[in-house]
Parts: structure tokens; C-alpha cells; sequence
């Protein structure tokens, strides 16, 4: 079987006023994948050769490629849970030249995790759909590439889904893009936090239950995202990854899983 695959810039945030440490997509997808003990490559690109090896150190195939600035947010939740967040510093895209494709070509199922709206350009997002399955996280569809406070537009360029076959959304993000059944993707994730996530595909719509651990939950969702994928690559059902899915969030929010 063809090796699972994440890619996405790195970034550096600053939760709730603490000191910056190291997030994004790869680094939060490839701790699921290292829990899960699952054969995985990683593919991150960032402005800090520091990140890069910090990366490394969860111990799966690393490649990470440097140029620009790496991309900062800052952030906090509310009592309820409730995120509030700024864009600091926007990273540099990534493009076809970017991409390691003598790697990825090993790919069959792939993450696709932006930050931000534009994070791929349209011909890298067209080469990596070829000869593989892409999961992309809604978090490049809706978010604005802008600084300042986070803005969520459901308007924003969507050609990216006809190369997509699984969007993981935010419920917020959700709610900005509309309908989800109208998006033309054959399965569509909206995660609830600790409500849960509804799981969309042609058959309807079926809701998988979470629970409330109390803990920290940033980057559950792509720690949710990279589970999904692996059991879907493994022959799950989509309700029965999303169950999977929720159960490693569970055990990595509470520490179960290192």
C-alpha cells in the first residue's frame, strides 16, 4: 500500500499570551500519524530551519522546505471554548516548484493543510491531486489572506474542490461556506470541537460524538483530519473513521497517546 501523506506550511503561534511554539497542520497531523504508528511522509514548508527540526523529532520521513516568512498567529479561547484569533506574520506560499514530487509521486492518500486562503497555488493543488486522494482542510477555503483579526469568507475562490475528495471543516467554517452537500465533494467533515462532527457523504449524513476532555484543543483538527485519512486508506468506512478519528483526538488531548 502506497504511504499516507501530509503537507502545509509550519507555523509559530502564541496561545493565550504564552510563549510561541511550533504549530500547523504537519505537526499536529504527523503526531496522530506517529500515535497511530502509522507509515507516514510529512512535508512541511516554513521561514525557520528551527521548526524543520523540530518536526523531525516526532520521528517520521521529514522533508521541509524553507523560503519566506513563516506564518504567526495569535490566539486564545473563550470559557466556552471559543477561539479568537490574528494573523501576525503570513507565510509564503507554495507552488509546483516547491513541491518535492519525486516523494509525493510514493503518495496515495494525501492531507492538504493550509493556514490560510492561497497557501497553495492553483497548479500545485492541480499536481498534487494527480494519482491520489486529497483530504484538504477548509481552513485554506474560507480563511482571508490578510493580517490582523482572523476573517472567515465562505466567497472566496473554491475551484480547489474539483481536485478534492475528503474537506474537514470547522463548524464555523462551515456555517461561512453554506450548504455543505452543495460543495461537489463526495465527503465533507464538520467538526463540532467537543460536539462532535458530522460526516457527509452521498448516503447523507450521520453525527459521531465526541467527548469533552477539557484539555487545550489546538490542532485537534488536524490531529482528527490525519486519523481519518489513515483509517480511510486502511478500508474504513467514513462514519467508522470518523470514529476512530475522534478517539485518537481524545487520547492525544489527555496525553493517552504519547
Amino acid at each position: 500500500m502506497r504511504p499516507l501523506g501530509v503537507i502545509g506550511p509550519l507555523s509559530r503561534d502564541v496561545v493565550a499570551g504564552g510563549s510561541p511554539q511550533i504549530g500547523g497542520g504537519p505537526w499536529h497531523a504527523a503526531r496522530a500519524l506517529h500515535a497511530l504508528r502509522h507509515e507516514a511522509l510529512v512535508f512541511a514548508k516554513c521561514g525557520d530551519r528551527e521548526l524543520g527540526r523540530q518536526l523531525a523529532t516526532l520521528g517520521l520521513p521529514t522533508t521541509v522546505t524553507l523560503g519566506g516568512e513563516t506564518t504567526e498567529f495569535s490566539f486564545s479561547y473563550d470559557d466556552a471554548g471559543v477561539r479568537t484569533m490574528a494573523v501576525d506574520t503570513i507565510g509564503e506560499p507554495w507552488s509546483v516548484r516547491d513541491l518535492p514530487q519525486s516523494l509525493l509521486r510514493r503518495v496515495g492518500w494525501l492531507q492538504v493543510a493550509p493556514l490560510l486562503h492561497g497557501d497553495f497555488d492553483p497548479d500545485a493543488l492541480a499536481w498534487l491531486a494527480r494519482d491520489r486522494r486529497l483530504l484538504l482542510d477548509g481552513q485554506g477555503l474560507v480563511r482571508r489572506r490578510q493580517l490582523g483579526p482572523l476573517e472567515l469568507d465562505g466567497t472566496l475562490d473554491r475551484s480547489a474542490l474539483r481536485h478534492v475528495s475528503i474537506l474537514k471543516l470547522a463548524v464555523e467554517e462551515a456555517k461561512a461556506v453554506g450548504d455543505v452537500r452543495e460543495l461537489g465533494v463526495p465527503e465533507v467533515l464538520v467538526t463540532h470541537g467537543a460536539g462532535g462532527a458530522d460526516v457527509y457523504t452521498p448516503r447523507g449524513v450521520e453525527h459521531v460524538h465526541a467527548r469533552d476532555v477539557g484539555r487545550d484543543p489546538t490542532g485537534a483538527g488536524d490531529a482528527f483530519g490525519a486519523a481519518y485519512l489513515a483509517s480511510r486508506a486502511q478500508g474504513h468506512a467514513p462514519v467508522s473513521a470518523a470514529h476512530r478519528a475522534t478517539a485518537l483526538v481524545a487520547a492525544l488531548l489527555t496525553g493517552r497517546a504519547l
